[in-house]
């Protein structure tokens, strides 16, 4: 069974490809006098990665965190499914099967592979906080997702923290998988990890992508970007810079607006080289 069968087997039969999960329709955000983000259309389907890429204060995180259910857009309308929504916090956009992978991955190092799987998600024998775990199901159904998708571990007793970059990002997108969702929103998933661990979470994105899923990557990299990209939008100081589907834009395109386009053109007129 190949990790996208097994992606498949957790994703929503009903959805069809090209399907909008998420819409933003002139989404906003201000926060006091200060406008994070203005006039934001994007679409999320299923079975399409769109990549979102900026610089450092583009508007990137305060997007994903609207669309996570963190912060109440200010202007504008959020659709999932068809259907205009508010979300009010990460659980209600959990319920909704939208979930968010950030850059810290949200795990605790120190603790234990499966215990990070099932983390805020436990199984338990009764009501928590009091109830006994099922800790020997949980380390089964934790081992058992986690070779489905191709991630092996010594021991799923031993610290995530041991485990490398790559290999966590991808328990994160196994936990979030198995736990239904049918979006998966990924913060910087590459930023910070070498050649041969990037090749590892991009694999798992785009089988993610072949399984029906819709996905929503987030990075500063257009080459990264492009590799599984479908769709591609650039924000500017909050706005949109680029709208383009991948038919339409080239690698040199993408990276030439990403550097900067225009302004590098200036700058290199005003310094004569």
């Amino acid at each position: 069974m190949t990790v996208t069968d097994t992606l498949a087997q957790h994703a929503d039969a009903n959805l069809t490809k090209g399907e909008p999960l998420i819409e933003t329709i002139g989404i906003g955000k201000s926060y006091g006098a200060i406008r994070a983000l203005r006039g934001i259309d994007l679409r999320v389907n299923a079975g399409e990665v769109t990549c979102v890429l900026g610089d450092n204060g583009a508007g990137k995180s305060t997007l994903i965190k609207i669309m996570s259910g963190l912060h109440r857009h200010s202007e504008g309308t959020l659709k999932v499914d068809g259907r205009e929504i508010t979300l009010s916090s990460p659980r209600e956009a959990l319920d909704h099967g939208i979930a968010t992978v950030y850059q810290d991955l949200a795990v605790v190092p120190l603790m234990e592979v499966w215990r990070n799987f099932f983390l805020g998600s436990e199984l338990t024998g009764g009501r928590f906080p009091l109830a006994p775990l099922k800790t020997r199901q949980m380390k089964r159904i934790a081992d058992e997702e986690l070779r489905k998708m191709g991630i092996v571990v010594k021991n799923i007793d031993q610290p995530i923290g041991t485990l490398s970059g790559g290999q966590r990002q991808c328990v994160a997108i196994a936990r979030a998988v198995y736990f239904g969702a049918r979006v998966l929103i990924l913060d910087e998933p590459t930023a910070a990890l070498g050649v041969k661990q990037s090749g590892v979470v991009l694999k798992y994105v785009a089988a993610a992508r072949d399984a029906g899923l819709g996905v929503v990557f987030i990075t500063h990299n257009p080459h990264h970007a492009y590799l599984v990209g479908d769709h591609f939008v650039i924000l500017k100081l909050g706005t949109t810079a680029l709208d383009r589907n991948r038919a339409d834009v080239t690698l040199d395109e993408l990276t030439t607006q990403m550097a900067g386009g225009d302004e590098l053109t200036e700058l290199s007129h005003e310094l004569g080289r």
